[in-house]
């Protein structure tokens, strides 16, 4: 008898506005991506660039790697290792609003270099797999020619990880792409950690 009480109470609760009759909600895509970034955290993966114009020669002929290295639930940073360059790293945070990416640059002694902290917010929502980060007003006082630079990050769980840049306006793109199929050992931490 206790148990068919039971049963009928839970049975009537969302009749009696007890339950919750709409379905639980879907994680938005901002989220998607956020998980899926955090899934990656302590690996470092080996990558090469896709795209580059004007040509590049700061990567040329070098080994590229990016190392999901700190993660917390309102930030993960990711250095990007040049050869032996350990002078950037990517800055991705969450905000009220969608995603914030920055460039910390750093000289090997740790202090910032004079060019840091640009980037900017996602202006919507994106993807599950594509965010984008136009430049925002201190890129744009900092480097009046990166005012119309919009940053994109991809992530194809268990496939690739792509960083890429276009400048609006212009033909300047880069695109650098990442085998997440095939982790390598974590590098050195980057300079200023």
């Amino acid at each position: 008898m206790l148990r068919r009480t039971a049963l009928l109470a839970v049975a009537l609760a969302p009749a009696c506005g007890g339950g919750n009759d709409s379905p639980p909600a879907s994680p938005s895509a901002t989220d998607t991506f956020w998980a899926a970034l955090t899934e990656l955290c302590g690996q470092a993966f080996e990558g090469s660039v896709q795209e580059a114009n004007p040509p590049d020669t700061t990567f040329a002929g070098k080994t590229l790697v990016m190392h999901v290295r700190e993660c917390s639930e309102s930030e993960i940073r990711i250095p990007f290792h040049v050869g032996d360059d350990r002078s950037r790293t990517w800055v991705v945070e969450r905000t009220d609003e969608g995603l914030r990416l920055k460039h910390d640059h750093r000289h090997s002694d740790g202090s910032e270099d004079a060019v840091t902290q640009y980037g900017g917010d996602t202006a919507e929502p994106g993807t599950a797999t594509r965010q984008t980060f136009p430049a925002d007003e201190h890129t744009a006082m900092l480097v009046p020619a990166a005012a119309t630079n919009v940053w994109i990050l991809e992530l194809e769980p268990d496939t690739r990880f792509a960083y890429a840049l276009r400048r609006e306006g212009t033909e300047r793109r880069f695109r650098a792409e990442f085998d997440l199929t095939r982790p390598v050992p974590a590098p050195p931490a980057p300079w200023g950690s």
